[in-house]
């Protein structure tokens, strides 16, 4: 019988009307006869946009379907448990070439009483950044839903959102309820939970081809905003060589960086979780007891569950985030 092995997906391309060039220039993804691409989802479960396997026995199929079949095997137990056949992480690569919309995404409760799946919290790692790039998380003053709707209503919201300036490494993490919005110059990985809900707030008063605004979802917004001024919005991490720096920890997910340029072992055993390897810089060959696969910038790969060993061995001085789900 064949046993499973790291995965890796065909991606799925998005024209966006921000988007840009980058994806296929920089990450030598082919997006074919699509103007630009502002996003290429290269590990997806959500409905209707499922990856499919690329490599191995297993290519052709849906990754959903393969989480039905192998369960555990794949995903982790407790991750099964909660989540079912639904793979709980989606993986993104974008190209911002333009401001994306404001937006801001519900949490897990506001989501469930939707009946919209689940939350959206996600975690952006910058690839390249053109110099002055700048993105917004959160506001720059306390805010309350009247005053919110006042600079809304007046076309004032960019005088209460906080702008952060944007180099490459620089990681942001966005919790569910904080507006946000990518500026221009930016090639950045996503990390987030399987959903696809956004509510857009504001849209740069753009139109689209047609001469048409896009929709906002000021209402459905309201519910999911997070009206508070944090102290900080930008993510501190250290990245010390040959060693895995924790990134992020929350209740969804964990995000590393390993940062090497010698062979690292690890040991998943305790795990019970898939992990997932996403390229950020350089090219590593990450082998398992029946074979190796390479990752290569812009590439991710999936370990499944049950492969207790790995090795990671770098061809270059290297960087890979490594991502797990975390269920309580």
């Amino acid at each position: 019988m064949n046993s499973l092995y790291p995965l890796k997906c065909k991606p799925i391309f998005k024209d966006k009307i921000w988007g840009g060039q980058k994806i296929k220039t920089n990450l030598n993804m082919d997006f074919g006869d699509l103007p630009n691409c502002g996003e290429v989802w290269v590990i997806s479960g959500v409905k209707g946009n499922e990856s499919v396997v690329k490599n191995g026995f297993l290519k052709e199929n849906e990754l959903n379907e393969l989480v039905e079949v192998y369960m555990s095997d794949l995903v982790g137990e407790k991750v099964f448990d909660k989540f079912g056949n639904e793979f709980p992480l989606l993986i993104k690569f974008i190209d911002a070439n333009d401001w994306l919309s404001v937006q801001v995404h519900p949490d897990d409760a506001l989501a469930t009483k939707r009946r919209i799946g689940q939350g959206k919290t996600e975690m952006w790692f910058t690839l390249e950044a053109d110099e002055s790039t700048q993105l917004i998380s959160g506001f720059n003053r306390k805010m309350d839903k009247e005053t919110y709707l006042k600079h809304l209503d007046n076309n004032t919201l960019k005088e209460i959102l906080n702008y952060e300036d944007v180099k490459k490494g620089d990681v942001f993490y966005i919790p569910a309820g904080r507006v946000h919005a990518l500026g221009p110059g930016m090639l950045l990985t996503e990390i987030q939970q399987t959903s696809d809900t956004t509510y857009r707030i504001y849209d740069w008063d753009r139109l689209d081809e047609q001469g048409i605004t896009r929709k906002l979802h000021t209402q459905e917004a309201l519910d999911a905003i997070d009206f508070e001024k944090h102290d900080s919005y930008r993510t501190h991490y250290s990245s010390e060589i040959n060693q895995t720096n924790e990134i992020v920890s929350c209740d969804k997910f964990t995000i590393n960086l390993v940062y090497f340029d010698r062979a690292i072992h690890k040991d998943l055993i305790t795990l019970d979780s898939f992990i997932i390897y996403i390229g950020v810089e350089g090219s590593t060959i990450l082998i398992w007891d029946e074979g190796e696969i390479k990752i290569d910038v812009g590439e991710s790969v999936i370990v499944p569950a049950l492969i207790s060993q790995i090795e990671l061995v770098p061809k270059t001085t290297s960087k890979l985030l490594e991502v797990f789900c975390n269920v309580n």
